[in-house]
């Protein structure tokens, strides 16, 4: 009661009165704190709100830099890329291309953290660190060894499986190829994450969980795993925004073949705005790109409001 009775005059005299003027410190701080807004509101829409504007603009024009042509043609470009076989295959291509990285990464991400996890403290710092080298690795240089691994003439990987596949010539295995590459390049970043997330498990659940007799499997299954399902979508979401814009292990190691196998979307926007200058088509296909990475952005975040997060919590 003393304690609240003498607290009561240093808060009055603390909080200042009703009506008063602010303090010059204050005067001082609201010029700055136009600045910064104004500076962060212009580098937003510099760097984030016109690119897209442009590229907007851009796939309602034929736009071509070299001859200076830029002429209005409408929903033209649009039209004809939703006719255009080669970006459903490169569609299709992406789809199966970003799964399938997706679910390499997740599950050999999740399978390394949980063995490093479970293994001594005094090597474990170890193999946190070669797990995680691939990630820090130049994707370039990572594409040109793998591009060597590859070679079916003296390549690695078909010595070390003893076959004769040439595997970034072939249509049935560029794609799985690449996949493979993009895997290995990336899954350090899973093992990162799913281990932040192991370490950050209520360890009297897990004692509880072990006391009752739940065998590795069943504790996997039923305690870690339901917990570890927001780091699972984040990992899913991180990778399929990073996936959409997948260019460089294509550019190395296929060159969008053969054929068109390999080109994902990216690819395909290279293509039409660098080597066949159509600005105006690369520009529809990079908002169309732009379109479907914002859908699913939404629709993963939604996921995250839903019933994931219900399960986990």
């Amino acid at each position: 009661m003393t304690t609240t009775e003498s607290a009561q005059p240093v808060a009055a005299s603390v909080r200042p009165p009703a009506g008063s003027r602010r303090t010059p410190a204050a005067h001082g701080e609201r010029p700055l704190r136009l600045v910064v807004v104004t500076t962060v509101t212009v580098a937003i829409l510099a760097l984030v709100a016109w690119p897209i504007v442009a590229a907007l603009l851009g796939s309602l024009h034929d736009w071509n830099p070299l001859n200076g042509t830029y002429r209005w043609v409408g929903t033209a470009n649009y039209r004809r890329l939703f006719a255009d076989p080669v970006f459903w295959t490169s569609s299709v291509n992406t789809v199966v291309f970003m799964a399938g990285a997706i679910i390499g990464r997740v599950v050999l991400g999740m399978a390394l953290a949980y063995a490093v996890h479970s293994s001594l403290t005094r090597v474990r710092t170890l193999h946190r660190t070669l797990l995680y080298l691939p990630t820090v690795t130049p994707l370039v240089a990572v594409a040109y060894v793998w591009r060597l691994m590859y070679n079916p003439q003296f390549g690695a990987v078909n010595s070390i499986l003893g076959l004769d596949v040439n595997w970034l010539y072939d249509s049935r295995f560029a794609l799985p190829a690449v996949m493979v590459m993009t895997i290995w390049k990336d899954f350090g970043f899973g093992v990162i994450l799913y281990l932040a997330g192991l370490y950050a498990l209520p360890a009297d659940v897990l004692e509880a969980a072990q006391v009752d007799g739940a065998g590795a499997w069943a504790r996997f299954r039923r305690v870690i795993w339901p917990m570890l399902r927001p780091t699972t979508l984040f990992v899913v979401v991180t990778s399929m925004i990073g996936y959409l814009q997948a260019f460089v292990q294509v550019f190395v190691l296929t060159d969008g073949g053969p054929g068109d196998s390999t080109s994902l979307l990216p690819y395909l926007i290279y293509q039409q705005a660098f080597v066949k200058y159509n600005f105006g088509y690369a520009s529809a296909a990079a908002f169309v790109l732009f379109v479907a990475t914002a859908a699913l952005t939404v629709l993963s975040f939604r996921a995250q409001r839903g019933p994931w997060r219900g399960k986990a919590q």
